[in-house]
């Protein structure tokens, strides 16, 4: 199922925290959110995979510290199941190694819990538009824990002239719909590329295509 498009969209977002507190809260603030529904909320990852492919949300909400099954190992699955969900992980670890296996489970944003509630709102948007949406605190180690990925991995060499185009404009900071205007093609061409990316690049995320750009 593809999400809709133009300006009167949905998000529709999938929240996966066993605290119930805080699950209810999110649950309650994106309730008052403009054009973002909240189609499930689940205090474990079993729980929300059972239910995924009925919800089909946008953007999954997920904690790392599930009990059982933990939230990097639902972001594994879901992406599976549909990498067009994004993820966005909110969690108070902000240690490299949290980080690093969040990105290589595919999740496209990385919020702390004490993010505002303005922040996480605007973090659902972005991460939904294309964005990456992650702390500040998040921000300064991805770029140090990623300065070591070895030279014997695959190449921006790798990709046709146009996907490296749409990489390039992606390490800009460009959203979909922003790229897709400034080539003149639509936004599911765009998606098609990156997908192209992705594979070619052996990466999961925005975050990780952008770093090997800018360190090729």
């Amino acid at each position: 199922m593809q999400k809709a498009s133009g300006p009167k969209s949905v998000i529709r977002v999938l929240i996966v925290e066993d605290d119930d507190g805080v699950r209810e809260s999110i649950a309650e603030l994106l309730g008052r959110a403009e054009k973002i529904e909240c189609v499930g909320q689940f205090g474990a990852a079993e729980a929300a995979l059972r239910q995924f492919p009925v919800l089909v949300p946008d953007v999954a909400m997920l904690d790392i510290n599930l009990p059982r099954m933990s939230g990097i190992q639902c972001a594994k699955q879901i992406k599976a199941a549909r990498p067009e969900t994004q993820i966005l992980m909110l969690t108070i670890y902000d240690d490299s190694e949290q980080v690093f296996q969040a990105l290589r489970a595919g999740a496209s944003g990385y919020l702390l819990k004490c993010s505002s509630p303005d922040e996480i709102v605007q973090a659902i948007r972005d991460v939904y538009d294309g964005g990456a949406p992650m702390s500040r605190q998040v921000a300064r180690k991805v770029i140090g824990f990623f300065q070591g990925i070895g030279k014997s991995e695959p190449t921006i060499e790798t990709l046709t002239p146009r996907e490296q185009e749409v990489l390039r404009y992606l390490a800009r900071g460009l959203l979909y719909k922003e790229i897709a205007e400034s080539l003149s093609i639509s936004v599911e061409t765009v998606r098609g590329h990156l997908h192209n990316i992705y594979g070619k690049l052996h990466v999961q995320s925005r975050t990780e295509a952008v770093v090997k750009y800018l360190g090729h």
